[in-house]
Parts: structure tokens; sequence; C-alpha cells
């Protein structure tokens, strides 16, 4: 699967999530490894969220991981805090900004 794919499976699985309970505003990059490999961000501001395929140079944190890894993100099969913390997910910048991200997988 190309990033392509891959993100627009990403992007519609959140289109109209509900962004309200994430501090406003969260800028998150995501740059996925592996066979989808790409970058992509994930923005909520004034409740509502947007998720573009373009690298977020005003970011708050970067998230590096893979694809496959992101995916049980995505199906509740691995959560972030472990990720972190056994090197699957690395994440520079301000971290409780990059658990913001668990209110939107929890959806």
């Amino acid at each position: 699967m190309t990033f392509q794919e891959y993100f627009s499976q990403i992007k519609a699985r959140f289109i109209g999530a509900d962004a309200s309970a994430m501090a406003d505003p969260t800028r998150i990059q995501i740059n996925l490894t592996g066979e989808a490999a790409g970058t992509f961000y994930v923005e909520a501001k004034g409740g509502k969220l947007s998720i573009e395929p373009y690298e977020y140079h005003d970011r708050d944190v970067e998230i590096t991981i893979s694809s496959e890894n992101f995916q049980k993100l995505l199906d509740g099969k691995l959560d972030p805090v472990a990720a972190f913390t056994f090197g699957k997910l690395k994440a520079q910048g301000d971290l409780g900004r990059a658990l913001e991200l668990k209110k939107l997988l929890k959806g």
C-alpha cells in the first residue's frame, strides 16, 4: 500500500471526529516509516480536526512510528504509552501534546 492510499484511509477514519476534548491548539506531525512511509499532520484547533499530508513546521510534537505500529494504535492493539516506552514510537517536542492523540484514538 502506498502512503497516499494509507493516508486516505486515516483521513476517512477521522473525518468528523470530535476534537473538542483536545488541548487547543494541538499540532502533531506524524512521520510513518516502513511500507507506507510518509508524513502527515494532525491539528486540533477550535474543536475542529484537520489531517493533511504535509510537514507541519510549527508543530508542538513530532512522532515517528512504523505504518504497521500506527495501524495497531488505530485499532487499539497498541497503547501509545507502551509504544513510546518500548521504542516503537519516538516523539520529539511536547510529549503532553503527543498524548492528546490518545483522545482521538478512543473515538
